[in-house]
């Protein structure tokens, strides 16, 4: 897409194709602490030359326009959510799911590590200068085991009923099983005793009613997902050792931001 730069007061400013901050591009073997994200880590699994691009030699993708209605599900469900938490009770989805053990975590934290752009879930890779970092929508709390579960919330609109094993196995639902497994690993690494199941929270838009009229029907699906936090590791010390590295890696054959800028590339010459 084709992307216009706008300073805060949303007048256009000149693009310069760089980012500008210092601490966000990282230079190779340096001692200083670098924080990483659950989003640049699957940026690194997906093309390895984009991510290098991105981190190391500071280059800025053009922007693109948020995600408004999943963005408003998202905040209503959060507000929903909290109400239970203030109150130490079940939600009222937990008693159709066999979840009444199970109720919204309060905990003094919970707030930063919703926060994704600013904090959420953070630990220090190792012994690493690399501190990695997540904002989960949610965590509850099984009352029984005392462990944690982490939830996250998926807004679609699909015409195919949501289940179990097909949502887990699309492929275009992948990353959101990396996500969870990172989240797992981080609340593992912070001390924090994890439920092996995890959720994702899906709310799928009726689109075959007979309007609009004012309002859109939602229905509300609770997708269990056995998370795995063993592969991580050796994916993150690959990561960072491609970080220190002084050239930069092939791309994903299948990456389009690559294919793209090549041939425009070569147009240019």
């Amino acid at each position: 897409m084709i992307n216009l730069k706008r300073n805060a007061k949303l007048a256009l400013i000149k693009a310069q194709g760089k980012r500008s901050r210092i601490d966000t591009i990282y230079v190779p073997n340096q001692k200083k602490d670098f924080k990483l994200s659950r989003s640049k880590f699957n940026n690194f699994l997906l093309c390895p030359r984009c991510f290098y691009f991105d981190r190391v030699i500071g280059l800025q993708e053009p922007g693109m326009p948020g995600w408004a209605l999943n963005t408003a599900t998202d905040h209503l469900l959060k507000k929903e959510f909290d109400v239970c938490r203030k109150e130490h009770r079940p939600h009222r989805l937990f008693a159709r799911n066999g979840l009444n053990h199970v109720i919204p975590l309060d905990h003094p934290e919970i707030d930063n590590w919703r926060d994704s752009l600013h904090k959420g879930l953070m630990h220090r890779f190792e012994a690493t200068n690399i501190i990695l970092s997540g904002g989960i929508d949610d965590i509850w709390l099984d009352t029984t085991t005392q462990e944690l579960i982490v939830v996250d919330y998926k807004s679609q609109a699909s015409d195919y009923p949501v289940e179990t094993e097909s949502y887990l196995s699309n492929e275009y639902h992948q990353s959101y099983k990396i996500q969870m497994d990172f989240y797992n690993y981080l609340l593992v690494s912070m001390g924090y005793k994890v439920s092996p199941l995890s959720y994702f929270l899906v709310v799928n838009a009726d689109r075959n009613a007979d309007g609009f009229y004012g309002h859109m029907k939602f229905s509300e699906t609770l997708i269990p997902y056995q998370h795995d936090i063993s592969w991580l590791p050796n994916k993150i010390q690959a990561m960072i050792d491609l970080m220190n590295l002084d050239i930069i890696p092939e791309s994903n054959m299948s990456c389009e931001n690559c294919a793209y800028a090549k041939e425009r590339g070569s147009l240019d010459q």
